[in-house]
């Protein structure tokens, strides 16, 4: 069980990550931790590459909908991209692919 977060881009407005490995009870905290400095700033777009993700629980669900929520509350963008069609069907299931921005189709980062 690990998890990488690695920031592939940043500016005072983008920021492009790329996760790899598996997001569960174990993991979800260093994602939180790596990633909730990206709420606190406004207008910031995040592009989140889960490409690499071999597996994610509810837990690393509700690491992304916290993401979501305080990113969009200080104006900002949350998209995901490359998600594998496991991960794809996690968030159409939950309801949350209709209000996320999220591309499977994307892969490596590049919108």
């Amino acid at each position: 069980m690990n998890i990488t977060v690695t920031t592939t881009e940043q500016t005072d407005e983008l920021v492009r990550i790329a996760i790899s490995g598996e997001i569960d009870a174990y993991t979800a905290p260093v994602l939180r931790e790596k990633t909730e400095p990206f709420t606190k700033q406004e207008n910031l777009t995040v592009i989140a590459d889960l490409s690499e993700v071999s597996y994610m629980d509810s837990t690393g669900i509700g690491v992304f909908v916290g993401l979501f929520k305080g990113i969009k509350a200080n104006g900002g963008h949350l998209q995901l991209i490359g998600l594998s069609d496991r991960l794809k069907r996690l968030f159409d299931i939950t309801g949350l692919a209709d209000i996320m921005d999220i591309n499977p189709e994307v892969k490596g980062g590049i919108d």
